[in-house]
């Protein structure tokens, strides 16, 4: 089972190529879609060892036969769908889905990677500490960082003055900057930097 919430989206991913029997991520976050609405994917041939954690009207094979009293699960993922779906949020999910597509996972990835790189080279360069070092191999979108001296929180805040969003985590700054974030935009942040 993979939690692929911190990469789908901005990184490409292969389950068959990655032998990967469960995906789930919610969509907020590199999937650019609304809150509220995810996405899940069982192999086929694990449908049946995966029990479904709910259960309710729409799980069941005979789901539209509203008499039928036939609680067999239905034979494809349906069967994690125990209830009515969030409409909206499937169709906001689906619209960003099709952007990265049209996009372009294969551009979105070294995207995100140099932009996370520009940002690490410019925190770094005003005395800031990184949660890990950064390689070409654990580079990710989101560079956390910190500075005896700064309070995380003052500094985030002093972002959002400004219109970027960044958040504190545990004296850290967590900055997340997406494909759509310019490299100019990168250096405006390190230059509000205390």
């Amino acid at each position: 089972m993979v939690d692929a919430i911190q990469g789908l989206g901005a990184f490409p991913l292969d389950v068959n190529e990655c032998q990967i029997d469960a995906l789930a991520a919610d969509g907020h976050k590199w999937l650019l879609g609304p809150e509220g609405c995810g996405v899940l994917y069982v192999r086929k041939d694990r449908l049946d060892s995966i029990d479904p954690a709910e259960f309710g009207w729409s799980n069941v094979a005979r789901y539209n036969e509203y008499s039928s009293e036939d609680l067999a699960l239905r034979p494809d993922a349906g069967r994690y769908e125990c209830g009515t779906l969030n409409t909206i949020g499937c169709f906001g999910l689906r619209a960003s889905i099709e952007f990265i597509l049209e996009v372009g996972v294969e551009r979105i990835a070294p995207a995100v990677q140099a932009l996370g790189d520009r940002l690490a080279q410019g925190v770094g360069g005003k005395g800031y500490e990184l949660a890990c070092e950064r390689t070409a191999e654990n580079g990710a979108g989101i560079v956390s960082f910190r500075r005896a001296d700064v309070d995380a929180r003052v500094v985030v805040r002093r972002l959002m003055d400004v219109g970027v969003l960044a958040a504190p985590r545990r004296g850290w700054v967590r900055a997340a900057p997406h494909f759509y974030v310019s490299p100019e935009e990168i250096d405006r942040v390190v230059d509000l930097l205390p």
